[in-house]
């Protein structure tokens, strides 16, 4: 086989548009037989717009929100800053469907409802008993670990992700009008953002947090009571869906070497902290480059190392002001700054992009 491309989320599809174009005839194994909407992801910032239109997939087509201004909250206080440039709400299973559609036009295979298994001694096991060998892989699994290539262990404190959709009454689509809203609460952080017809309520929280809650649910009403801006927007939904949930997301973690001929992009490639934004750029980013890689017969071990050090400086950023925006007083003294001038979430958000192929 040609290019074997395990997922087919926006990493692998960008990988496999990158490599259709180059005259090769990539295999995308995607493990979902429908549409899929993944818990991460649905906020797409102008790196992330820029890189789709690369790609031939307009954001415009695509029906999503427009935002042009950002809104944290910690306790009682808040603040409000301009993007520094307009970004896009959209769930992922529009996204990530019309990526494998571009990715299928521009010649790439995709099978749908294959999910691989295991990778061992060069060969790919899928869950329908098939043994693939492959002369090159592109891994973009996501969050999902592959046995046999899994990412370590994350070391520290390990944050769990939780997703709620919440029924968007006409309050809340006034309230959430080309806004995106983080709340700062103790041991973690929440992103609300409409997409589509719903409003999209994701949180990253420390396991030590959740467990001293009964359930997510008991955590949610806890930070309902923390978080007044939270309760007021929990208050005016018309409705909440059911939760969806991941563990163990190793924030902050970049891979540096990989075994030869596999390529990591997306998420096995690195976990930035949600409160950036920037993990779908991230992924496309990391997908097209890994394609040029191939292309041009560059190996892992020069790949892999070279875009961690492009990661590096979007990590960083993120990273600190992530751990400051899980501390009480660390998200107040952000929301304090960023009231005495907004240029300064404007500066933060512009390092925390990733630098484009």
């Amino acid at each position: 086989m040609d290019t074997l491309i395990v997922g087919g989320g926006p990493a692998g599809a960008a990988a496999a548009i990158g490599l259709a174009r180059g005259g090769r005839s990539p295999l995308i194994l995607e493990r979902q037989r429908e549409g899929a909407d993944p818990l991460c992801g649905g906020f797409l910032s102008w790196t992330t717009i820029a890189a789709l239109e690369r790609l031939g997939v307009h954001v415009d087509d695509l029906g999503g929100h427009r935002i042009d201004r950002m809104k944290m909250f910690a306790g009682n206080r808040s603040a409000s800053a301009r993007l520094p440039a307009p970004a896009v709400g959209i769930s992922r299973r529009r996204l990530d469907a019309s990526l494998l559609a571009r990715a299928e036009l521009e010649g790439a295979a995709v099978e749908r409802g294959v999910a691989a298994s295991h990778f061992d001694d060069g060969e790919i096991a899928t869950t329908d008993g098939a043994a693939l060998r492959f002369d090159t892989m592109v891994l973009a699994t996501g969050k999902h670990e592959l046995r046999g290539l899994a990412r370590p262990a994350p070391e520290g404190e390990r944050m769990v992700g939780l997703r709620w959709r919440l029924g968007a009454s006409r309050r809340l689509h006034e309230i959430l009008a080309n806004t995106i809203e983080i709340h700062c609460f103790r041991g973690g952080y929440a992103g609300l953002v409409m997409q589509e017809e719903t409003a999209n309520l994701c949180l990253a929280v420390s396991r030590h947090r959740l467990a001293e809650e009964s359930s997510a649910e008991a955590l949610l009403l806890a930070l309902s009571r923390e978080c007044p801006a939270l309760e007021a927007r929990l208050s005016a939904c018309s409705g909440l869906g059911e939760r969806q949930a991941i563990a163990n997301m190793p924030y902050g973690w970049r891979a540096r070497s990989s075994l030869p001929h596999v390529y990591r992009v997306g998420d096995q490639a690195g976990v930035i902290p949600s409160l950036a934004g920037e993990g779908l750029a991230i992924a496309l980013v990391s997908g097209g480059l890994a394609a040029r890689a191939i292309l041009q017969g560059r190996a892992t071990d020069a790949f892999q190392p070279d875009l961690a050090h492009r990661l590096r400086r979007p990590f960083r950023v993120a990273g600190a002001v992530t751990d400051l925006a899980c501390r009480p007083d660390g998200a107040r003294m952000i929301v304090a700054l960023a009231n005495l001038s907004p240029a300064i979430p404007n500066l933060a958000a512009r390092l925390a992009r990733v630098r484009q192929a």
